[in-house]
């Protein structure tokens, strides 16, 4: 039995940071493990200019406990108003890794994301011709249509038209959480990559609602059927490089969570190498764990595989039930089984 496990350091493909206070309790669990993360723009007000993009990337910088190693990949969140020259520039300059599309309504802090989709064609022609990715929260916000339903019909409504009118744009769908998904990411054979994250490797929608709901579970796009998590699972693990991590580890208090309108996201940076390991494991493909955390990632994005390592021992780890805020407590993502790999 393997009693050690040394990767190269992974990166974190999707991740929420906030801003503030809620940055500086956070912040130390990704670095610690993530030499890099591609950082959700979804702030109140949303990050949509270069501009402010580099400044949301000094806040970052500053943040960070002495010593440790991190890079704040930036993004720009998509708006029916963005500048494509802005967009541009902000590449060019090495600000920017991608651009977030938020449909209007979503999820947490989307409210400015897009309505009319014809509206930002000249923004993703312009990202086509320059390589720049653009990252998806693939679901509609049709009230006709069930939040089970939503990611299914955003890939034939939104996704699918984008991508036949933008045939060179770079696309990652993230979180993706149904096996509509990684069908689709398997039927591509270009230009098309998908991100998972530990906790829909872990749960599905019995976990929220069965015997009780559980609002550290409830998550957007929502856990689906154990088929679906299924799917993800043998997508993560197959070792095609077309799936990578990324986490959505996304902060709220406990007082924002368990509220009769509770906000969505699990809090899964303190422990998401542990679980993944465990996941791994328990599909006999601890040996594919790089390449999902490690190195599929910066293949799509053009970026090099980090020099150095990050070795997961055989043993049980401690992690606490939450963090302390000067907000209030944040809980940690509770994997609801046994973990016997530290990081």
């Amino acid at each position: 039995m393997t009693q050690t496990l040394t990767i190269r350091r992974p990166d974190d493909w999707h991740l929420h940071l906030r801003d503030g206070d809620m940055l500086r309790a956070v912040l130390p669990h990704t670095a610690q493990h993530f030499a890099r993360a591609i950082i959700m723009p979804n702030l109140v007000p949303p990050v949509v200019t270069g501009a402010e993009a580099a400044a949301y990337r000094d806040r970052i910088l500053a943040a960070l406990p002495e010593g440790a190693d991190f890079t704040p990949l930036m993004t720009l969140y998509l708006t029916e108003d963005t500048d494509p020259d802005d967009v541009a520039k902000a590449h060019a300059e090495g600000l920017i890794h991608a651009v977030k599309l938020y449909p209007a309504g979503a999820t947490t802090n989307s409210a400015s994301g897009v309505s009319d989709f014809s509206r930002v064609a000249a923004v993703l022609g312009r990202m086509a011709e320059i390589g720049l990715p653009l990252c998806t929260h693939g679901e509609v916000t049709d009230p006709a249509i069930d939040i089970f339903d939503r990611e299914a019909v955003f890939i034939e409504r939104v996704l699918d038209p984008i991508r036949k009118a933008h045939p060179e744009l770079r696309v990652v769908m993230e979180h993706i959480t149904t096996a509509d998904a990684v069908d689709y990411v398997m039927a591509s054979d270009r230009n098309l990559a998908a991100t998972i994250t530990t906790h829909h490797l872990v749960i599905n929608r019995n976990h929220i609602l069965a015997g009780g709901i559980k609002p550290h579970y409830y998550c957007l796009p929502v856990a689906k059927r154990e088929t679906h998590r299924l799917a993800l699972r043998r997508a993560a693990t197959s070792g095609d490089a077309r799936f990578f991590l990324g986490t959505d580890s996304a902060p709220h208090t406990d007082a924002n969570k368990l509220l009769p309108c509770g906000c969505a996201g699990c809090f899964t940076a303190p422990n998401t190498m542990s679980i993944l390991a465990e996941v791994f494991e328990q599909e006999a493909a601890l040996d594919r764990l790089e390449a999902f955390a490690s190195r599929n990632g910066p293949a799509f994005y053009g970026l090099p595989v980090n020099e150095d390592t990050l070795t997961l021992v055989r043993e049980t780890p401690d992690f606490p039930g939450h963090i302390n805020t000067p907000d209030g407590p944040v809980t940690v993502f509770d994997p609801a089984m046994p973990l016997h790999w530290t990081a």
